[in-house]
């Protein structure tokens, strides 16, 4: 934003929206240069030069809005729709609507989630039935490398027939219950449960296991080096349970590791955040293109909004969620684009407008689902991830 940078501590010439987390005072210009990548030329900031040495892979959404300036909302309307209701995950209805392609492994996984701005809610299923609730690996206090991997999965007895034995007189016992109670859908995902833990006791720790990778592939991902090595692995992991079916992943980068919400020490804040992040985003999408898969994989980076153009302090930024950017690569997107742009400091959209909405409709389009279609009768309405809302973005899709 040159004109930022030109009005650089001065008050803002256009008036601030209303809408607004706390107090701001004058303009503040980025305190990173920017350079132009790839083919396309895209201005990428020198604080995710590894980003940008695969921007004609990525579609830029640079008209992104959301309707709640704090995390808590912001964080559930970007992961459920709703940033008030408890609704399904956008994860949760992927796996809905479309299934699982593995049955020794959850559908949907959530690698280390944060705890924080509504927790589990972020990979839960809400009213859809419970079998389609996405599975942790980890959280987001303990560094990956030293988590056991997923929860209560360790075989309760050494013998796997005696074991075999107990779960199918457990499933036994559940049936002749769930035959009583006139089809308890949280029932049934329980005894799911219990098959499919018993199956990946076998397959999960293979895919946890990193020893087989290359040392090409962990210096890609800057894995045993510093600062990158535990947001490396969770982007490895998601890449191997990727090849390996699983149908929707998350991956956290966030609380409390990573405090992405500088408020003050924005220099400090934002620079080693960027240092453990950008080399191993940018190793995920050429490991996957070198391997086939960005494909048939949508990448998607994304926040729960953005900040704003002016500071606070004299180092830090506002929540702002009137304008932001997010950006979608693989799986259909049409890289080297950008779609939208904001006014000349940063305040407000200036051209295609894109609601959080919009956005997951692009996404389900882009995985081959109608958002239209896709509904859960509940509580005696249709309900859908975009609710009666949601535009699809044709002009980054090819």
């Amino acid at each position: 934003k040159p004109k930022l940078s030109e009005l650089h501590g001065q008050p803002s010439p256009i008036k601030k929206p209303k809408f607004n987390f706390a107090p701001t005072g004058n303009l503040l210009k980025s305190p990173w240069k920017f350079k132009k990548y790839g083919e396309c030329g895209m201005d990428v900031s020198e604080l995710f030069p590894e980003i940008g040495s695969v921007v004609d892979e990525i579609a830029f959404i640079r008209s992104m809005q959301s309707d709640f300036v704090a995390h808590g909302g912001a964080s559930l309307q970007l992961f459920t729709g709703d940033g008030i209701m408890v609704r399904p995950s956008m994860g949760a209805w992927a796996l809905y609507g479309l299934g699982t392609e593995n049955q020794d492994l959850p559908g949907f996984i959530s690698i280390c989630p944060t705890v924080h701005h509504g927790g589990s809610q972020h990979y839960g299923t809400s009213f859809l039935p419970a079998i389609y609730q996405g599975t942790a690996i980890g959280d987001s206090v303990v560094p990956l490398k030293s988590q056991a991997g997923i929860k209560n999965l360790d075989p309760a007895e050494k013998d796997a027939a005696l074991q075999r034995r107990q779960l199918n007189l457990l499933a036994q016992r559940n049936r002749r219950h769930a035959s009583r109670t006139e089809g308890d859908l949280r029932l049934e995902a329980r005894i799911e449960a219990f098959e499919l833990a018993y199956r990946m006791q076998m397959k999960a720790p293979e895919v946890l296991d990193l020893s087989g990778e290359t040392k090409e592939t962990l210096d890609l991902y800057g894995i045993d080096q510093n600062p990158t090595d535990d947001y490396g692995r969770a982007c490895l992991v998601a890449r191997r349970l990727s090849e390996r079916g699983v149908r929707f992943i998350q991956v956290t980068h966030g609380l409390p590791k990573a405090y992405w919400d500088a408020h003050g020490n924005l220099r400090g804040n934002h620079t080693g955040n960027a240092k453990q992040a950008d080399k191993p985003i940018a190793a995920l999408i050429k490991d996957l293109k070198q391997r086939g898969l960005l494909q048939d994989t949508l990448v998607i980076f994304a926040t729960e909004f953005g900040r704003t153009p002016a500071a606070q302090g004299d180092d830090g930024r506002d929540h702002h969620p009137h304008a932001y950017t997010m950006w979608m690569a693989g799986g259909g997107v049409r890289g080297g684009t950008v779609y939208g742009a904001t006014d000349e400091l940063g305040y407000y959209v200036a051209e295609n407008r894109v609601h959080t909405h919009d956005f997951h409709a692009t996404i389900l389009h882009l995985m081959g689902i109608d958002h239209t279609q896709l509904t859960y009768r509940y509580s005696g309405r249709d309900f859908r991830l975009t609710d009666v809302h949601g535009n699809i973005i044709h002009s980054i899709i090819s």
